[in-house]
């Protein structure tokens, strides 16, 4: 923790020229005593820190300073590095200009040499706002107003406190507190639409629990799989689906068959993501069991059919 705390403490100097040790303590949540001792290891270890007191004084670093191997390590600044390139990837925009003065403070010429990129395809500027908004209303705990299109098709105005993104399985989330529901929600991100950042924040909100964020992922507006109860399904798929049949399922649920088509043993959630996934495979999968499913499946696509007659 304080690494941690001495690599940020050096950041904020370098980028505040002069910081008090009170606003510094305040923003560690620790005492000022244990910042003018952090100051004093980091002289130590050979950062030119200088302390100014009386009116006007504070703590400061040499502008000509480089963070160097006395503090950190060549694979340390890599990782670090590569974690900031990973929020890029997030789209979070102010990463970027950390990892641009960071490339140049640990004198690396090139630092990009991975890229992690979660965007979908043909994503747009609007999008990459949309995460820049988020970011700023977590971190200042304000209240945000927007469209959802739920599970079932319906568009809602509603209103919550975003506490946190989440990527997962291939979709970005974000857990907020819903002042509709007064309780955890968990919003898929692609449906939300007029996304705007209200002036209130969550202090004005007649209650919001102190461990809101504790189960925040278990109530989801989106429904994820994981959220839903599960039903035990028997599928064939054609040999032409194998790519995606390694990627989505485990493979002790997979059999191949002489023909070279896959015989899928799973569990699944129930509702309609279940049926938008299966007719995902198109003409590629067929439904063996249960016969409920196979059935609703039938029904589906003979209405799909009918749409295209005449």
């Amino acid at each position: 923790m304080q690494i941690s705390r001495l690599f940020q403490i050096v950041h904020i100097l370098l980028e505040k020229g002069r910081v008090t040790a009170p606003e510094l303590a305040e923003r560690f949540e620790v005492s000022a005593r244990t910042i003018y001792r952090d100051a004093e290891v980091l002289s130590q270890a050979g950062v030119p820190i200088y302390t100014l007191q009386g009116k006007g004084g504070g703590i400061s670093v040499s502008d000509q300073f480089v963070l160097n191997k006395s503090l950190l390590t060549d694979q340390e600044q890599n990782e670090i590095l590569f974690s900031l390139q990973s929020l890029s990837a997030a789209r979070l925009p102010d990463s970027d200009k950390v990892l641009l003065k960071l490339s140049s403070l640990f004198r690396k010429n090139s630092a990009n040499w991975i890229e992690v990129d979660f965007s979908p395809w043909g994503s747009g500027q609007q999008q990459k706002e949309l995460y820049a908004l988020l970011k700023q209303a977590i971190l200042e705990h304000k209240i945000i107003s927007f469209a959802y299109l739920n599970a079932a098709g319906e568009q809602e105005n509603r209103s919550a406190v975003p506490m946190k993104l989440l990527f997962k399985d291939r979709a970005w989330y974000v857990e907020a507190y819903s002042i509709e529901k007064e309780a955890p929600r968990t919003f898929k991100i692609t449906r939300m639409s007029q996304v705007s950042l209200s002036d209130r924040d969550e202090s004005e909100l007649p209650r919001l629990p102190q461990q809101r964020m504790e189960n925040a992922g278990t109530s989801h507006e989106e429904s994820p799989a994981e959220a839903m109860p599960r039903i035990p399904l028997v599928l064939r798929i054609e040999p032409a689906g194998a790519s995606r049949i390694v990627d989505e399922f485990k493979e002790e649920q997979i059999v191949k068959q002489e023909d070279g088509s896959f015989w899928i043993a799973s569990e699944m959630p129930d509702g309609e993501w279940l049926f938008q996934y299966l007719l995902s495979y198109g003409e590629l999968l067929e439904v063996i069991e249960p016969a409920s499913i196979r059935q609703e499946m039938q029904r589906r696509i003979a209405e799909m059919f009918r749409n295209y007659l005449g």
